[in-house]
């Protein structure tokens, strides 16, 4: 019979966790939005679930949104709305629109930065703009811990670098340009309550003579895994922002993208699909005022 582990210190569930890593397969629990959903499926199929569940839920340590001196600290555990109410700096706004895309707000009120990154969906709306604010994975084990980029921890189509005795414990942003203003678009088959079919998160910082000094786009739902255009961000960078050069982005600057055919788009769509975005996005970033840097 499946056990149900619920512990309440970090330790104890690493140990729970080096326990089970060389036997049988062990399901992560943390709000739970992904994990009931492919049990329900199986069920009404008659499929055994025989894996034993560790909930995350009682350790303090995985929660809270708190400002470090080096940035922004999201514990694995903090939740859509907690990271939407949360006063954070202009520049993490796509972060925070993002946050109020996550399902309904039922969802967003029990699904997790950690679950959402763990579960490594392409289409993941969480994902884009955590990589555009550079942010770095946390990961613990019995051995110690580790950081990596955000982009080299989510590997593919339900694919990361988390090791079968390793946690991950929180999500690591650098402070952000003072001046710097992003936002976040998706596109569905309906306006809410939908997996992307193309989303982007994109930020942009000035210089004091109004050009471009950080520039950072990611694109979702049009790859195995979400991704940086740096090859257009690097493009972007020294030239004057204005709607003029939003517009003049094209389908050379997505070429990296890898997008598919499945149930919700075709990949000529995507592709399409994604270009509008881009350009919708740094438009707005662009015809809106902008600071500058001093």
């Amino acid at each position: 019979m499946p056990r149900y582990l619920r512990p309440r210190t970090l330790d104890e569930a690493l140990a729970l966790r080096a326990d089970t890593a060389a036997g049988a397969p062990l399901t992560l629990l943390a709000g739970g939005t992904d994990v009931y959903p492919v049990r329900t499926q199986r069920s009404a199929w008659f499929e055994a679930y025989s894996r034993d569940v560790l909930d995350l839920s009682l350790i303090p340590e995985l929660g809270g949104i708190t400002r470090e001196a080096s940035g922004i600290r999201l514990g694995a555990m903090a939740t859509w709305s907690a990271i939407a109410e949360a006063e954070l700096p202009t520049g993490f706004a796509m972060l925070k629109q993002a946050s109020r895309q996550v399902g309904g707000v039922q969802i967003q009120n029990r699904g997790t930065v950690g679950g959402n990154l763990c579960n490594a969906s392409p289409a993941a709306d969480g994902v884009p703009p955590l990589l555009a604010l550079d942010a770095e994975v946390e990961l613990a084990s019995g051995r110690g811990r580790r950081r990596l980029k955000l982009a080299d921890f989510v590997l593919g189509n339900r694919k990361t670098a988390l090791a079968p005795d390793e946690l991950l414990v929180a999500v690591h942003i650098p402070a952000q340009p003072e001046q710097a203003r992003s936002t976040f678009l998706k596109l569905g088959a309906r306006a809410y309550l939908v997996i992307s079919i193309a989303s982007v998160a994109a930020m942009v910082a000035l210089d004091g003579q109004g050009r471009i000094d950080d520039a950072r786009i990611a694109l979702g739902a049009c790859s195995a895994a979400p991704q940086r255009l740096h090859a257009l961000e690097q493009r972007l960078t020294g030239q004057a922002a204005s709607p003029v050069l939003a517009a003049d982005i094209s389908a050379a600057d997505l070429a990296s993208l890898a997008p598919i055919d499945d149930v919700r788009a075709s990949t000529a769509y995507r592709r399409e699909a994604a270009l509008v975005l881009v350009r919708r996005a740094l438009s707005e970033l662009f015809s809106s005022p902008l600071e500058v840097a001093a």
